[in-house]
């Protein structure tokens, strides 16, 4: 199944859930933004090549059917409604993602991730 998703500039959003799906074998898995000066661009091929199209917000799916209202025809495109707030595999979003991807796909238990970094040093202590 080719799963594809979509929120405006492919740098958080898209890219998170493109993140900790890419290795679900059962899974083909893209991410692109609608927007100019997205880190990948989303093209005609995309939308042709997606049998799910996951989008974040309902101005990503108006962009799709407006641009590529051919190619959108027979498309599941469904609306996350996730908004953009998020930083790129900030645990927040990847929580979002599980849980409003859940009704439409096979969650992975141990994402693959990129290292999130945070202020804090969580690296174990040794008790004295």
């Amino acid at each position: 199944m080719n799963i594809l998703f979509v929120c405006s500039l492919n740098k958080y959003r898209s890219r998170t859930a493109e993140t900790i799906f890419r290795n679900q074998q059962q899974y083909n898995i893209r991410s692109a933004g609608t927007d100019d000066g997205a880190r990948k661009k989303l093209t005609k091929g995309d939308v042709g090549w997606a049998d799910y199209i996951f989008v974040m917000e309902k101005s990503h799916r108006n962009k799709i059917l407006k641009k590529y209202r051919e190619e959108s025809i027979g498309k599941r495109i469904i609306c996350l409604h996730i908004p953009d707030e998020y930083e790129y595999m900030d645990p927040r979003l990847v929580a979002d993602l599980k849980g409003k991807l859940s009704p439409w796909l096979e969650i992975p238990e141990e994402s693959q991730k990129e290292p999130y970094c945070d202020s804090a040093d969580t690296s174990p202590q040794p008790v004295s």
